[in-house]
């Protein structure tokens, strides 16, 4: 009997299935010091303990994306494997702040199944939910993903596709326990807009662009414990005509979140994730720009407001003109991210 796990295939999940997925992982200040090395967040509240203190937390609380990232890296082993592609995210609620020196683990529980019409791959949705280590979720969130079959003749004996909310609530986002903005300094912060200032429709330019080269793509995606294939081995088929690797798509996410500083400089803490898709591939060596657009707002309670938020990236494409979909719906080949997220920002009245 091999002792080698192959990854589940397809046909290898059930409706219902959970997922208890192994290494539970300790976040370090090394964690953190490295994701900011490779991505380049600059958000004042993740930045200085000095600086969360004023806000009312206990020290600065790790980035929600690289919570987010630590979490799904568990899944993959089990899940992601033998994908072809991650499509697409839903329903995410970052329910507790995380700090340095809390452990974090992850189940999933399988809520779709769908076959594709070659019979080659077919999708699957799972909810996880990542826990501390005194139990208390710290985050949710719904993916689905297009998993290879090991055997295309392999019946698939129940299908679903799950209905999904097309946004999370304001209502159901969780404001992190003690954050008070009432004192929050928009000098050191980088940037005096509040929640006021934000209007609905606009957009904002984020101007600058950071390549992601094939060294700092596989270190980020090894820093979140990711072993998903076509990241890493180059004789997996999602590869350019150059040789060049798959970036795994939550280092675009990064990459754009922190390009969104410019612009967005009280946006940083991540409430909650209402869809996000990969929309073209992105491969090591190209240079990711990003634009944001606000779609909605709500207050949330005194001094702390929510922003509903666009993140658009593009690949080798400054966003001077926003490059965005056609009228049938298509996006440019330069676009390679559509991610939608409410933010916390400070509120003045």
């Amino acid at each position: 009997m091999s002792k080698t796990d192959p990854g589940h295939y397809f046909e290898d999940f059930r409706l219902g299935q959970v997922l208890d997925h192994a290494t539970p992982r300790t976040v370090t200040t090394g964690d953190v010091a490295l994701y900011t090395a490779l991505n380049g967040p600059r958000f004042a509240l993740f930045s200085s303990d000095e600086f969360a203190r004023s806000c009312g937390l206990d020290g600065a609380p790790v980035d929600p994306l690289l919570t987010f990232h630590i979490v799904f890296g568990k899944t993959v082993p089990d899940i992601s494997l033998n994908a072809v592609a991650n499509l697409g995210y839903a329903e995410g609620l970052f329910l507790r702040a995380v700090y340095p020196g809390d452990t974090l683990t992850a189940s999933s529980e399988v809520i779709g199944l769908k076959e594709n019409s070659n019979r080659k791959t077919g999708v699957v949705y799972v909810r996880t939910t990542g826990v501390n280590q005194r139990g208390e979720p710290v985050l949710s969130y719904v993916r689905w993903v297009m998993v290879r079959k090991r055997d295309e003749a392999a019946q698939i004996a129940e299908q679903k596709v799950p209905e999904l909310k097309g946004a999370v609530a304001a209502g159901d986002l969780v404001v992190p326990q003690g954050l008070d903005l009432s004192r929050y300094d928009y000098a050191l912060a980088g940037a005096p807009h509040a929640f006021e200032d934000y209007e609905i429709g606009e957009t904002i330019d984020h101007v600058d662009g950071m390549a992601v080269e094939e060294a700092e793509q596989q270190l980020a995606t090894r820093l979140y414990q990711n072993t998903a294939k076509v990241h890493f081995n180059q004789f997996e088929r999602a590869r350019d005509p150059s040789g060049r690797r798959l970036v795994y798509g939550g280092v675009v996410i990064s990459t754009a979140k922190a390009l969104s500083f410019n612009g967005l400089q009280n946006a940083g803490l991540i409430l909650g994730i209402n869809g996000g898709r990969h929309v073209n591939p992105f491969f090591a060596g190209g240079t990711v720009f990003a634009w944001s657009e606000v779609l909605d707002k709500a207050l949330l309670e005194p001094g702390i407001g929510a922003v509903r938020l666009r993140l658009v990236a593009t690949k080798d494409r400054p966003c001077g003109d926003l490059p965005d979909k056609d009228d049938s719906g298509a996006y440019p080949s330069e676009v390679i991210l559509d991610f939608d997220y409410w933010a916390a920002v400070p509120a003045r009245g």
